[in-house]
């Protein structure tokens, strides 16, 4: 490649959720990105692993790369279908080769942005029925739950250990739900309907993924400043964080829903919506906010108003990335998964 064509951003997991509205959204915002993935699609650039060592050489050898996003993994929905070899092979040491060829370039990084999940929170999440909801921030001890988890734990450490031994300004987004499929619990599905569910689920545990691409770019920009921190991406909770609160959202949420949105009732009356029977868990985003300088568009009170208005709750880059799935082709075999592998976040 020319230094004409030269790329300043390498996103990996391209073709995924994540990494289809990064590039699509990072040319109006004056970057040049180049895309990789294993499955091509229109915002792949390259098609390799980030497990090929010469492949990510080979990029950094070519381009000025100062920014790395790193949203490749193998997902929560391939527990079933791929082996923990397989898991620990793409999310462990694909960001281990990602981070050691990056460093190569320590003077001309600016940053390293690793998408990780409020997945890895685990057993954190799950307090037991009666119990208050939890409070999840930076401070909650992730407790994976299955492989996914394990290895994205995993690989949150290996990014601080690089950090430190490198001093490249390395900063761990853990988003919380942003995919239009629907739920992946059978149960949740049937309580209610999928825009319901995924409207009440930005008060606590949903953002949007042109929010996402939002913290993103702060986190781009404000890396070198911080040099290493983990952040919630999550849209920011309309509750307080007191026990008489999480207690009530456990057993009564469509009260303290009621309460923090005053117009939810009418709304959801006017749909024939429902509100869930419990909130287990609450995702407090703060830390991004005050840090990153984040200023996320899409809340639950957002969501509301919008919908009063007649307007679509959630952002046109939702559309345009549309429902991606998680693998290349249907899921009913085994052998088809494993051929074409994984899709990105």
């Amino acid at each position: 490649m020319s230094s004409e064509s030269s790329f300043d951003v390498l996103v990996t997991g391209s073709s995924g959720h994540l990494g289809t509205a990064l590039m699509l959204s990072l040319p109006s915002l004056g970057f040049k990105p180049l895309g990789i993935d294993i499955i091509p699609s229109p915002t792949t650039t390259l098609v390799g692993s980030v497990s090929d060592r010469a492949f990510i050489a080979s990029i950094f050898d070519s381009n000025t790369i100062k920014h790395v996003l790193h949203a490749a993994t193998l997902h929560k929905p391939h527990v079933g279908s791929h082996s923990k070899e397989e898991f620990i092979t793409t999310n462990i040491t694909g960001t281990l080769i990602l981070l050691e060829e990056s460093s190569r370039f320590v003077d001309q990084i600016e940053s390293f942005v690793f998408f990780s999940t409020t997945s890895a929170f685990g057993m954190a999440l799950s307090p037991k029925p009666g119990n208050p909801a939890a409070w999840i921030d930076e401070e909650v001890v992730p407790v994976p739950k299955n492989i996914y988890g394990v290895t994205k734990v995993a690989a949150e450490e290996m990014c601080a250990l690089m950090q430190r031994t490198s001093g490249m300004p390395v900063l761990v987004l853990r988003t919380s739900r942003f995919f239009p499929e629907e739920d992946d619990d059978e149960d949740r599905r049937a309580a209610m309907s999928d825009e319901n569910l995924k409207v009440l689920e930005l008060a606590y545990r949903r953002v949007d993924i042109e929010d996402i691409v939002g913290a993103t770019v702060c986190a781009m920009a404000r890396a070198r400043g911080i040099r290493w921190g983990k952040y919630i991406i999550s849209a920011p909770p309309p509750f307080s964080h007191d026990v008489k609160t999480l207690d009530a959202l456990s057993r009564s949420p469509a009260e303290v829903v009621s309460k923090v949105s005053p117009d939810v009732d009418s709304v959801f009356k006017g749909k024939g919506w429902k509100h869930l029977g419990r909130i287990d868990r609450v995702y407090d985003s703060s830390k991004a906010v005050a840090e990153l300088g984040w200023n996320p568009k899409f809340t639950f009170a957002g969501a509301v108003d919008r919908l009063m208005r007649g307007e679509p709750w959630r952002s046109d880059l939702t559309a345009r990335v549309g429902k991606r799935g998680y693998h290349a082709v249907s899921t009913g075999t085994i052998a088809a998964i494993h051929k074409f592998g994984l899709a990105s976040i």
